[in-house]
């Protein structure tokens, strides 16, 4: 199912109480045209994935969210989950992976959101089924539904008021939910925007999916980039990522580092993995030049593990 203008717009006034419009700021760095950067790290969760979550709770009956909230996600989705059925006052049952950082997981808690870990493989089978053995409460897919997408979506029409004129925008690939949600409406409002999904070498199926024409599983392999990665793309979100996408930017884990290390000297901020990704991938110059944002996914990462990155010495 297309998503469509109109949704993301009505999208945004669902999620107006409970998201913030984060700002784009310029990152001063050596770079051949101007890099921006989008700060979903100052969401209230810490992420983007509150935009999508909320929408979805929007739009759902109340009778049916009374039972309570569940999804599967290694902790981002779970925060706004978490978060949305704390406003709520229901509760919210969260699947998470046993490789999930337990700086996440204790967010979650904190929340008040139960957190069930499970090996990686009956994760990834949760996003399918989109239920759990014992738990009767609406699911929240953290990337493949049309509302959560939507949601996503809310900060494309921010980063066209804000920066009218972009010429590119890199995107962290998890799911796809993030990256298909934003491509719809920039190849409605900004057709000519070149649009790149980013991926961490250590986990990239869509660049293969890619270049196969096809879906294709890859070796998957846990690293400091926890937000995103995954063996398989979902075929529907294949689809889209086709229709919408110029391509998959592939970067390695020390770009990721390097590129969290600059961050947070040029702008002081805090980013967690898979947003070093975009911005690393922007950085390489495979984006192309002109205007270029990188979304900053999410800033969730562990202090000390950021630390520990930033301070390695290079080369």
């Amino acid at each position: 199912m297309p998503i469509s203008l109109e949704a993301v717009q009505d999208a945004r006034q669902n999620i107006a109480s409970i998201a913030l419009r984060t700002p784009l700021v310029p990152c001063p760095c050596d770079y051949p045209g101007e890099l921006y950067l989008k700060l979903e790290n100052l969401q209230p969760i810490g992420s983007f994935k509150i935009r999508g979550a909320a929408n979805v709770v929007a739009r759902s009956p109340r009778a049916r969210l009374a039972r309570g909230l569940l999804t599967a996600s290694a902790g981002n989705m779970a925060q706004g989950v978490a978060y949305c059925a704390r406003r709520l006052g229901v509760p919210a049952t969260i699947i998470a992976p046993d490789t999930a950082p337990a700086t996440k997981i204790r967010a979650v808690e904190r929340l008040g959101g139960r957190v069930i870990l499970v090996p990686f493989a009956e994760w990834w089978r949760t996003f399918e089924t989109r239920s759990y053995p014992g738990v009767d409460a609406t699911f929240i897919h953290a990337f493949d539904d049309p509302d959560v997408m939507a949601g996503n979506g809310t900060i494309a029409l921010e980063l066209l008021e804000d920066l009218p004129r972009v010429d590119a925008v890199v995107i962290p690939w998890g799911g796809g939910g993030l990256a298909c949600g934003i491509a719809a409406v920039l190849r409605e409002l900004a057709p000519n925007v070149r649009i790149y999904a980013a991926e961490i070498e250590t986990a990239a199926p869509l660049a293969a999916s890619l270049a196969a024409g096809e879906p294709r599983a890859v070796e998957y392999t846990p690293s400091f980039v926890d937000g995103i990665g995954a063996k398989v793309v979902f075929a529907g979100m294949f689809e889209r990522a086709q229709r919408l996408l110029d391509g998959s930017l592939v970067v390695t884990l020390a770009e990721a580092a390097e590129a969290m290390k600059l961050v947070a000297e040029r702008n002081r901020v805090i980013m967690e993995g898979a947003s070093a990704c975009a911005v690393a991938a922007a950085l390489s110059g495979r984006a192309g030049g002109g205007k270029v944002a990188a979304i900053v996914s999410g800033g969730n990462i562990d202090l000390d593990k950021f630390a520990a990155l930033v301070m390695a010495p290079r080369g």
